[in-house]
């Protein structure tokens, strides 16, 4: 009876049952990698079947014995069967080796690590290698593909998607994800006070998206509309974790949290890191997250790195100087000069350099349109009476040396722009958008047409006898914007203007131009991580938090914002390609002739990598280097020493 006893203890563990007489595995016991013979000779071992015979307390010894073997068999198959749960995202990519770190510059310190309020491209930068979306659109191919969802389904009428999420994921801190987090997640981007940037591309015929859990692992979303690209909208919205996001919501503090003073242990995301430390001046690390969803074909976990350290470089001399010495192993965004002197050493180093041509990048400056208080702000106030006039906007941008800039600047690595689609997105550019060459003499109509003139010293004054005078800031430690903003201070020189350069650090100049609004004119830059319109919705809508100019407008504050408003709704829910080309081509349209951006260069994307860094596969789209940092490692084992 012991024996039996014993026996069928062995088969149960090892994931075997017997149904009339017959044996077969268990369902759970199907990829554990326990073998089925070994259960078999376990339970003729038990049985005592064989030439020889052993005394029965022997036998007892060796069912103990086996017994003990199989129980910790059983715990390595529980295991595996757990890990085989997963329903992890197999990579194709070159299948490498673990370990390491990877050290990138940063010019500035990020304002936030909130993937739900961060607009700074440096905030985003890191926050981006902690988050995953539903679906993620490939910068490579620029197609969608399946993300945390692993599949869906669209109804005919282009208005139901259902995503089917993978199952046994977890957060970076091991907490199951699931529906609830999805839902959660839509909830808080989608609500009006949290103020998310995301809030503006979850609205479709003038409805939020409707977000219902189908069960534990699958999401019903309903438009109003038909929504063009609308799988391309999961792409930017991070995942959130419920558990720890939730009572802070609830309570009304969710902007605040994250911040970079922040625990990481209360820090979760579902990216292929997580955050680790973070040194004030000096860097962040963000350590390899052990949950990643994704795994290689060899059944290797992804990421590969141990360590992902953003080392905040704010000189972009330092930079190269840190990237030439290999203390630095990718340069992302590098500018022309950098780029020509690294070139000059690149046979000798272990570097390789690329450039990507014209991306989606775009340079531009704008003045401030906001409605200020003249009595906090009186200088600026008073000053609006000039930047508010299209004919002004329109002198200021004939009279900047656009080619002396691609020249000056960027070495030729750079193409002129008179609109915000870079040539770099080829199928959304509107060709038929004016290039004047610059034109001093019409600058100078322009002006006096709106009531401009000029003293016998040669100062430009308007109907007052106001002296034209204004600050152009730009942040510290991007030398492509400051010269910039200096050839253009002597350009409208040449106009009687007297133009004064400031720089800011990064979060300064941000708290200026979102915050106080404590500013005259700005040189700044804008990048799209993808090349669809509906990628650019905040930047255009009126309402949009990236509508620089005058962000956040409850209603448009001019009758040609009005109109872009709708044209940006009816290509969002217009599901005809060439439809859409139609409108966007006239958003483009009243864009160039109203000059909200004075549009300056559209820089090619300029990068390098260390050579024996593999997998790496620079794109246009941003981010240009680190959009598949899951996958890269190193060749040859490299030192893991935090920088």
């Amino acid at each position: 009876m012991m024996r039996q006893v014993v026996e069928r203890s062995i088969l149960r563990l090892a994931g075997t049952h017997v149904v009339h007489g017959r044996w077969g595995p268990t369902p759970s016991a199907f990829g554990s990698g326990l073998s089925l013979a070994a259960a078999r000779l376990a339970a003729l071992a038990c049985r005592g079947r064989g030439r020889f015979s052993r005394p029965a307390g022997a036998r007892l010894r060796l069912s103990a014995a086996l017994l003990a073997a199989v129980l910790a068999w059983a715990a390595s198959a529980r295991t595996s069967s757990a890990q085989s749960a997963e329903e992890l995202l197999v990579s194709r990519a070159e299948i490498g080796h673990q370990g390491g770190q990877l050290v990138v510059n940063q010019r500035a310190e990020p304002k936030t690590l909130n993937p739900i309020t961060a607009v700074d491209s440096v905030s985003r930068e890191v926050i981006r290698c902690t988050i995953a979306d539903l679906i993620h659109i490939n910068r490579d191919t620029q197609r969608t593909e399946p993300a945390l969802a692993k599949a869906w389904t669209v109804s005919s009428d282009g208005r139901r998607y259902v995503l089917t999420l993978r199952r046994g994921l977890r957060f970076s801190d091991g907490h199951p994800f699931d529906a609830d987090d999805v839902l959660f997640s839509f909830r808080v981007y989608l609500d009006e006070k949290v103020r998310s940037p995301q809030r503006d591309l979850l609205i479709v015929g003038g409805q939020p998206i409707g977000v219902r859990k189908v069960d534990q692992y699958a999401v019903q979303f309903d438009l109003a509309e038909p929504y063009a690209a609308a799988e391309r909208i999961f792409d930017s919205v991070a995942i959130l974790p419920r558990h720890l996001l939730e009572q802070l919501y609830t309570e009304g503090r969710l902007a605040e949290t994250w911040g970079l003073g922040t625990a990481a242990a209360q820090i979760a995301g579902l990216g292929p890191f997580r955050f680790k430390e973070y040194v004030p001046g000096d860097r962040i690390v963000l350590e390899r997250n052990p949950y990643y969803w994704k795994g290689d074909r060899a059944g290797n976990r992804l990421p590969y790195l141990d360590r992902l350290a953003f080392q905040f470089v704010a000189s972009e001399d330092a930079q190269a100087m840190r990237f030439q010495t290999g203390e630095a192993d990718i340069a992302s965004r590098l500018n022309a000069e950098t780029f020509s002197v690294l070139a000059k050493a690149e046979q000798t180093r272990s570097y390789k350099l690329f450039d990507l041509g014209p991306g989606l990048d775009y340079s531009f400056l704008f003045f401030n349109l906001n409605d200020l208080d003249s009595k906090a702000l009186p200088e600026t106030s008073r000053k609006q009476s000039w930047f508010r006039q299209v004919s002004f906007r329109q002198a200021v941008s004939a009279a900047i040396d656009r080619e002396a800039i691609v020249r000056l600047v960027y070495r030729g690595r750079a193409t002129p722009l008179w609109g915000h689609v870079p040539p770099g997105n080829k199928l959304w550019i509107n060709r038929s958008i004016a290039q004047p060459g610059r034109s001093l003499e019409r600058a100078r109509r322009l002006l006096q047409t709106a009531g401009f003139s000029w003293k016998p010293d040669g100062t430009l004054v308007d109907g007052r006898g106001n002296a034209v005078e204004f600050s152009i800031v730009t942040n510290a430690g991007n030398g492509e914007r400051s010269q910039m903003a200096t050839i253009i201070q002597d350009d409208l020189k040449q106009l009687g203007m007297s133009v004064h350069v400031v720089t800011l650090e990064l979060r300064a100049l941000l708290d200026r131009l979102t915050g106080t609004h404590d500013y005259e004119a700005c040189v700044l830059g804008l990048g799209g991580g993808d090349a669809d319109p509906n990628a650019e919705l905040n930047v255009w809508l009126s309402s949009g938090g990236t509508h620089l100019w005058n962000p956040e407008q409850a209603q448009p504050a001019t009758p040609w914002e009005a109109e872009i408003d709708t044209l940006m709704r009816r290509q969002l829910t217009t599901l005809s390609n060439s439809a859409r080309k139609r409108l966007y081509d006239r958003v483009q349209e009243l864009v160039a002739q109203n000059v909200p951006f004075i549009f300056l260069v559209s820089p090619n994307v300029l990068v390098g990598a260390h050579s024996g860094l593999g997998n790496f596969r620079p794109a246009v789209l941003d981010h240009h280097t680190l959009w598949d940092v899951e996958e890269l490692f190193w060749r040859e084992k490299r030192s893991s020493a935090t920088p």
